[in-house]
């Protein structure tokens, strides 16, 4: 699937649907669920049509035992060992894009 010619609500609700067929599964309910993960069952079924908030994803992919799928999600981006001796420490900032064209895009909260 390619996100990037998605809407963000579009990939909002994909990753809800997403999530929604996890549970379905793992043959839990939105009440089970929202129990165990300590969230009203509003909280499950508003990550399910797209509208969640990140900790309530989270408290959810942890409950669907699925936090490992962050890693897909979001995959950890090493420093090169060329930047790392250059640094002589962690990186901690960005130098950011001066010089380069900005990216359009327009988030729809």
């Amino acid at each position: 699937m390619d996100f990037y010619s998605m809407t963000n609500k579009g990939i909002r609700i994909e990753l809800g649907d997403r999530i929604k067929r996890l549970r379905l599964r793992k043959n839990r309910t939105q009440k089970e669920l929202a129990e165990s993960a300590c969230l009203s069952i509003n909280a499950v079924q508003s990550v399910e049509s797209g509208k969640g908030k990140f900790l309530t994803i989270i408290a959810v992919l942890r409950e669907l035992e699925a936090l490992d799928e962050l890693n897909s999600f979001i995959p950890d981006v090493p420093i090169s060992p060329i930047q790392k001796a250059r640094l002589g420490k962690k990186r901690e900032r960005a130098t950011g894009m001066s010089g380069k064209p900005k990216k359009k895009d327009t988030p729809e909260w």
